[in-house]
């Protein structure tokens, strides 16, 4: 008997598999609007002159290729902190933070919930709805239960403060709440800093465990206002974790950079769950990855580099607002039925453009234009090359 007949085909990604159907297409005039890849006006996902400045660097200083410990270089370690906490955090200073460098923002997430799981005993873990579709499948292979909690209103394109605060005020103690910092996956739609700071203490009377998916820090308004979600936690003295990234705002896709912080009650804590967190590692991938952390270091070592990448930041945030000006007005030019103006007001790359499934099969039967089944665009694929193809297609689809 073969062995591995048992073994059925798994169903493709949701988003990556979309990319792999659009690389078959051989449609010229194809666009692809998927995956969360920031893209410049050319369609391309630009390497970031600081960062092309840090890998010279890092060449011509031929270190060595030996392992990273565990939880990784004490100097990235430190550095994602300061981005994260801010410079001076006071728990930084006191050793108040256990911090692990993860492949990735994923990899930062899955490490979490196998902490939470198999260190804290925690069955369930509640996410917004919607939110990233890899988030539900993420914590359930980590053997987490998963729960919702209202987030978004689909008729008024806007946060849904009151459904939110009701669930998350009927929530079991000790439950596990997932939020994302800035820029919601897929919704662009973002808590004011006052509805941060009433999640925030919702979340401490009723003694829930808060992570924070920060994926997006610098996308929103800037890498220390972003951070507005992590002040609101800390401001109530809990515990919490984060897990960060620096595929977007370093656009380190391929190297797999992130980390995942727990924030303790005291640094005798925090060592406990720092050596945890080193079992988990080990008995998973071991140890990180270097290459990607070492550019971040680089980069954050010198004042310079540090300035340009700020600024390169701050292009990328910006050009992302553009688009979604002339996406709002292209739309408009081209006869699009409805009001789209609730697309500038969000946050990020992408945006809940309110298409239905069966528009966003159109729209890739008809167009061969590739769009998640839920209508999130990424708004950072939109370009002057492909803008008005774009929003006359969107336009005919609303119309059936």
């Amino acid at each position: 008997m073969n062995l591995f007949e048992q073994v059925t085909a798994a169903p493709p990604d949701p988003i990556l598999g979309l990319t792999e159907a659009f690389r078959n297409d051989p449609n010229p005039d194809k666009i692809n609007l998927t995956v969360g890849v920031y893209q410049d006006a050319t369609g391309t996902a630009p390497v970031l002159d600081c960062v092309r400045e840090a890998e010279k660097r890092l060449a011509a200083a031929n270190g060595s290729k030996s392992y990273l410990p565990i939880n990784g270089h004490p100097d990235y370690i430190g550095h994602t902190q300061k981005l994260v906490f801010g410079e001076g955090d006071e728990r930084i200073q006191t050793g108040c933070i256990a911090s692990a460098h993860t492949p990735g923002g994923t990899g930062g997430l899955r490490l979490a919930g196998d902490f939470v799981r198999q260190c804290l005993g925690q069955r369930t873990i509640w996410v917004s709805n919607p939110t990233w579709a890899n988030h539900q499948g993420i914590f359930s292979r980590a053997d987490l239960d998963i729960a919702v909690y209202p987030y978004y209103n689909v008729d008024s394109h806007d946060l849904n403060v009151e459904g939110m605060i009701t669930v998350l005020e009927d929530i079991p103690e000790n439950d596990v709440v997932l939020f994302h910092a800035c820029c919601h996956n897929p919704t662009g739609v973002d808590p004011s800093e006052e509805i941060w700071k009433t999640i925030a203490k919702v979340c401490k009377e009723r003694r829930l465990l808060p992570i924070i998916d920060f994926a997006y820090q610098g996308f929103a308004t800037g890498w220390i206002d972003d951070a507005v979600a992590i002040r609101a936690f800390s401001e109530y003295g809990m515990e919490f974790l984060v897990c960060s990234s620096f595929s977007k705002n370093f656009g380190l896709y391929q190297d797999r950079v992130g980390t995942l912080h727990v924030v303790a009650k005291n640094p005798g804590e925090s060592k406990r769950i720092l050596s945890q967190l080193k079992v988990l590692v080990r008995t998973n991938y071991s140890n990180p990855p270097a290459h990607g952390s070492a550019i971040v270091s680089t980069v954050l070592n010198d004042r310079d580099l540090t300035q340009q990448w700020e600024e390169e930041l701050k292009a990328m945030r910006t050009r992302i607002n553009s688009v979604r000006e002339q996406f709002v007005d292209g739309l408009s030019k081209a006869g699009a039925p409805g009001d789209f103006s609730f697309i500038k007001e969000q946050m990020g790359m992408f945006s809940f453009s309110g298409l239905t499934p069966g528009q966003v099969q159109y729209l890739r039967d008809q167009y061969s234009i590739y769009i998640v089944k839920s209508g999130r665009i990424n708004v950072a694929g939109v370009n002057d090359r492909n803008i008005d193809r774009l929003c006359s297609a969107i336009a005919d689809s609303l119309k059936m």
